[in-house]
């Protein structure tokens, strides 16, 4: 008589052997993790502020774009970009912008992401306004700052800090 093996025992034994699979490159002969899935950092990436929607007067609204441009291995971009203003000694770290979603996004080389800093205009000669000279970007891969002139006017104060933000990374292109 001939024992039939159940089709669920079949089936776990196929999941199991798929997941034995090699991905192509998540791990070497020793174990070791490649660094495609590692974090992108400030010197391995172009970072370039775009046109920007500048706030022409007090109370305006602007936004700022900034560019990443992946220039070496693949790397990814998680949670929010790093941007500090400062003003002389002042400075003032940007927040995720309200209701932000941070997204992973992978970045093979070439690839491009963007995110924008968003900004009330404050009134000149207004000392709660960051009347800011410089941009410091970060990226969550670490690296240093990247440094970028302020050119949009002084920063209105909310409260203890700035109205300004950062979003989250956006994926350009397919």
């Amino acid at each position: 008589m001939r024992r039939v093996i159940p089709l669920t025992l079949t089936a776990l034994a196929a999941a199991l052997a798929l997941t034995a699979c090699d991905d192509g490159g998540s791990g070497g002969p020793d174990g070791a993790t490649s660094k495609a899935g590692s974090g992108c950092a400030t010197g391995a990436v172009a970072l370039e502020v775009g046109s920007a929607s500048v706030a022409p007067a007090a109370g305006d609204t602007g936004e700022v774009p900034v560019s990443i441009t992946n220039q070496s291995a693949p790397c990814t971009l998680d949670h929010f970009p790093g941007v500090t203003l400062r003003q002389g000694d002042r400075s003032v770290k940007l927040p995720a912008g309200e209701g932000a979603q941070a997204q992973t996004l992978k970045l093979a080389k070439g690839a491009s992401a963007t995110f924008t800093v968003s900004y009330t205009r404050g009134a000149d000669g207004d000392a709660k306004a960051l009347d800011a000279g410089t941009m410091e970007v970060t990226l969550p891969g670490g690296g240093d700052p990247k440094s970028f002139p302020w050119k949009f006017g002084p920063v209105a104060a909310k409260g203890d800090s700035v109205n300004a933000s950062v979003s989250a990374f956006q994926q350009v292109g397919d």
